[in-house]
């Protein structure tokens, strides 16, 4: 008995270390310019396979800020930024905890970039590497894991 709960508890201590290195959950986006949590976004597996990142909340707002994509040029024109999907795509690298191939939508100036993942600091943050043609050409910024 004693070995069945021992290795009870370390599969669900793997699972969940291993659950904590993906871009799955929910994330405060940071501020370039106050360094405070800007929005929330809830990244998950879209149908095939791919992310999807969901505007949930807005946690700064800028007063008069406009409250739709009216720069976006795509599907989102003019849509609502909270409940917007601002990540399109992105899957595992193999052998690594890192996710490419996706795009990443900035709502204030509706400009697509190619997008880089990946989890740091055991899962509690993540490396957002937003770039044109090469990642070299980009920036990056660390997302805080909510949950």
């Amino acid at each position: 008995m004693k070995k069945f709960l021992l290795t009870a508890v370390c599969v669900t201590t793997g699972a969940l270390s291993y659950a904590q290195m993906t871009p799955l959950g929910l994330w405060h986006s940071i501020d370039d310019t106050t360094n405070k949590p800007k929005a929330e976004i809830r990244i998950t597996l879209n149908t095939s396979g791919g992310l999807s990142g969901v505007v949930e909340k807005a946690l700064d707002p800028k007063p008069g800020a406009e409250p739709n994509c009216v720069e976006c040029t795509d599907d989102r024109k003019d849509k609502p930024k909270i409940g917007m999907e601002i990540i399109r795509g992105g899957k595992k690298t193999d052998g690594k905890d890192v996710w490419e191939e996706g795009k990443i939508l900035d709502p204030e100036n509706g400009k697509n970039y190619s997008l880089r993942l990946t989890p740091i600091d055991g899962g509690k943050k993540l490396e957002v590497r937003a770039f044109i043609g090469t990642p070299l050409l980009g920036r990056t910024q660390t997302w805080i894991r909510v949950q």
